[in-house]
């Protein structure tokens, strides 16, 4: 955690990736193009805390169609360990055994843990499982599982804003920054 002071040093040195207006325009593109494919299959939308809470939001509000909502809480054991072992904070509260489902996360990575979540989550019966993440880093790196809805992609730089922190600060912000690189 930093001082408010250290995080407004840190966002007037970042480098601005996507303005609050690309950031919008992406997630109403991404809402239309759940929402012509799980229209009809009544979803379990899960989001994954605490970074998938400002994307969560803001598309919710724009899917056009009936769902149920809750959330899950996953970590990683370590950076050591190998196979995306998660710890499992809160798993969901409603039943997945059958359902269609959607998880809303902010950002593919390296993509271990929400491969690791999607596995979990049709090990414990899902009948689908559809992911949906504000970003997807154009790392370069082969991962486990590629998102089924992609708002925007982002390089392969430390990002924050729109839910993804900076040593847990501007989870808030409308935009995407990346930390300048020097």
């Amino acid at each position: 955690m930093m001082d408010g002071q250290a995080a407004m040093t840190l966002l007037a040195g970042a480098d601005l990736i996507h303005s609050a207006d690309t950031v919008a325009a992406a997630v109403s593109r991404v809402a239309r193009e759940i929402s012509s494919r799980l229209h009809a299959s009544q979803p379990l939308v899960l989001c994954v805390m605490k970074g998938g809470v400002p994307f969560a939001g803001q598309l919710l509000t724009q899917l056009t169609f009936p769902l149920d909502f809750d959330y899950l809480d996953v970590s990683r054991y370590g950076q050591a360990t190998a196979g995306g072992a998660l710890s499992w904070r809160v798993e969901p509260s409603l039943a997945v055994a059958g359902r269609t489902l959607l998880v809303v996360d902010d950002i593919l990575d390296e993509g271990i843990t929400l491969a690791a979540i999607r596995d979990r989550l049709l090990q414990m019966g899902a009948a689908a499982c559809f992911t949906a993440v504000l970003a997807d880093k154009l790392n370069g790196r082969r991962k486990p599982l590629r998102a089924d809805f992609v708002a925007l992609t982002v390089p392969d730089r430390f990002v924050f804003g729109f839910g993804m922190d900076a040593r847990g600060a501007w989870r808030n912000l409308p935009a995407i920054y990346a930390m300048r690189e020097d």
